[in-house]
């Protein structure tokens, strides 16, 4: 589904049925240098069971148009434009990783439009080191190698998804290196790690948000490790669920977030 936000295309994933506004609503917000393919099979399975889903591509990114924001606030602000061109009055937002501090703040921004609030693989604050900013900068081909082999828990993780015989590591490194390849005006590894690094509101947007909140996490997240979750957890009075994975979930036990989505959904 293609929009047009600020003036530039947007697109977003419906699940493979028509959008209509009038649903329930899901937004899916990816990661950095993701794209709105990371949530196709939730997408996919929510948008058959009685809501419409918007997995978006954030801008500069995937095969959404315009410059990449400059940070967090930004990009929540950007997730209500999106919702206000598609005509959509009130929504759940689900975020991975730096996805899950684009949903906290525009939770925050309009409590009254957003039902429920899920973070995914997160963090809080989500600090990137100075080693990884550094090599995202200068070497980013070999950052993507180093952060795909802490996303798994193991070296060998089950092919699952999207089928039996994928190869996890490879397809994640795959879509990294395409979109990092798409990007020409901007380093995009190195910016979206920077927008997480950066990040400071993510307290003080807790304190606003109004909507059930939970937390999905991975059990062996080297990237976003749990144990810096208990504070953002307690300000947003979260149900916390947890999987047997590390920080890319979704795709290595899709059976299972799947099945912790629905229940923080409810």
């Amino acid at each position: 589904m293609k929009l047009s936000v600020n003036s530039h295309e947007a697109y977003a994933y419906t699940g493979g049925k028509p959008f209509d506004p009038a649903l329930p609503c899901i937004v899916f917000i990816h990661g950095a240098l993701n794209d709105h393919s990371v949530w196709t099979l939730l997408a996919r399975w929510f948008a058959h069971h009685g809501h419409s889903v918007l997995a978006v591509d954030l801008p500069g990114h995937g095969r959404s148009g315009g410059p990449a924001l400059p940070d967090v606030e930004a990009m929540a602000d950007w997730i209500w434009d999106l919702l206000n061109a598609a005509g959509v009055q009130r929504a759940a937002l689900v975020g991975h990783s730096m996805g899950s501090l684009i949903a906290l703040d525009a939770a925050a921004r309009q409590p009254e439009r957003t039902s429920h609030l899920v973070m995914v693989a997160t963090a809080y604050p989500m600090k990137v080191s100075e080693l990884l900013l550094r090599m995202a900068g200068e070497a980013p081909l070999k950052a993507i190698q180093m952060v795909n082999s802490y996303s798994f828990a193991g070296l060998a993780a089950k092919p699952s998804y999207p089928g039996p015989g994928a190869w996890l590591q490879g397809g994640e490194i795959a879509l990294k290196r395409r979109l990092q390849g798409r990007q020409t005006a901007v380093n995009l590894f190195a910016h979206d790690f920077g927008v997480c690094d950066r990040y400071a509101g993510g307290l003080e947007a807790a304190a606003k948000v109004s909507c059930p909140a939970g937390l999905l996490l991975g059990e062996r997240d080297q990237m976003t490790s749990p144990k810096q979750t208990q504070g953002l957890a307690q300000a947003l009075k979260a149900r916390v669920l947890s999987v047997p994975a590390g920080h890319s979930l979704m795709a290595e036990v899709p059976d299972q977030v799947l099945d912790a989505l629905r229940q923080l959904l409810t």
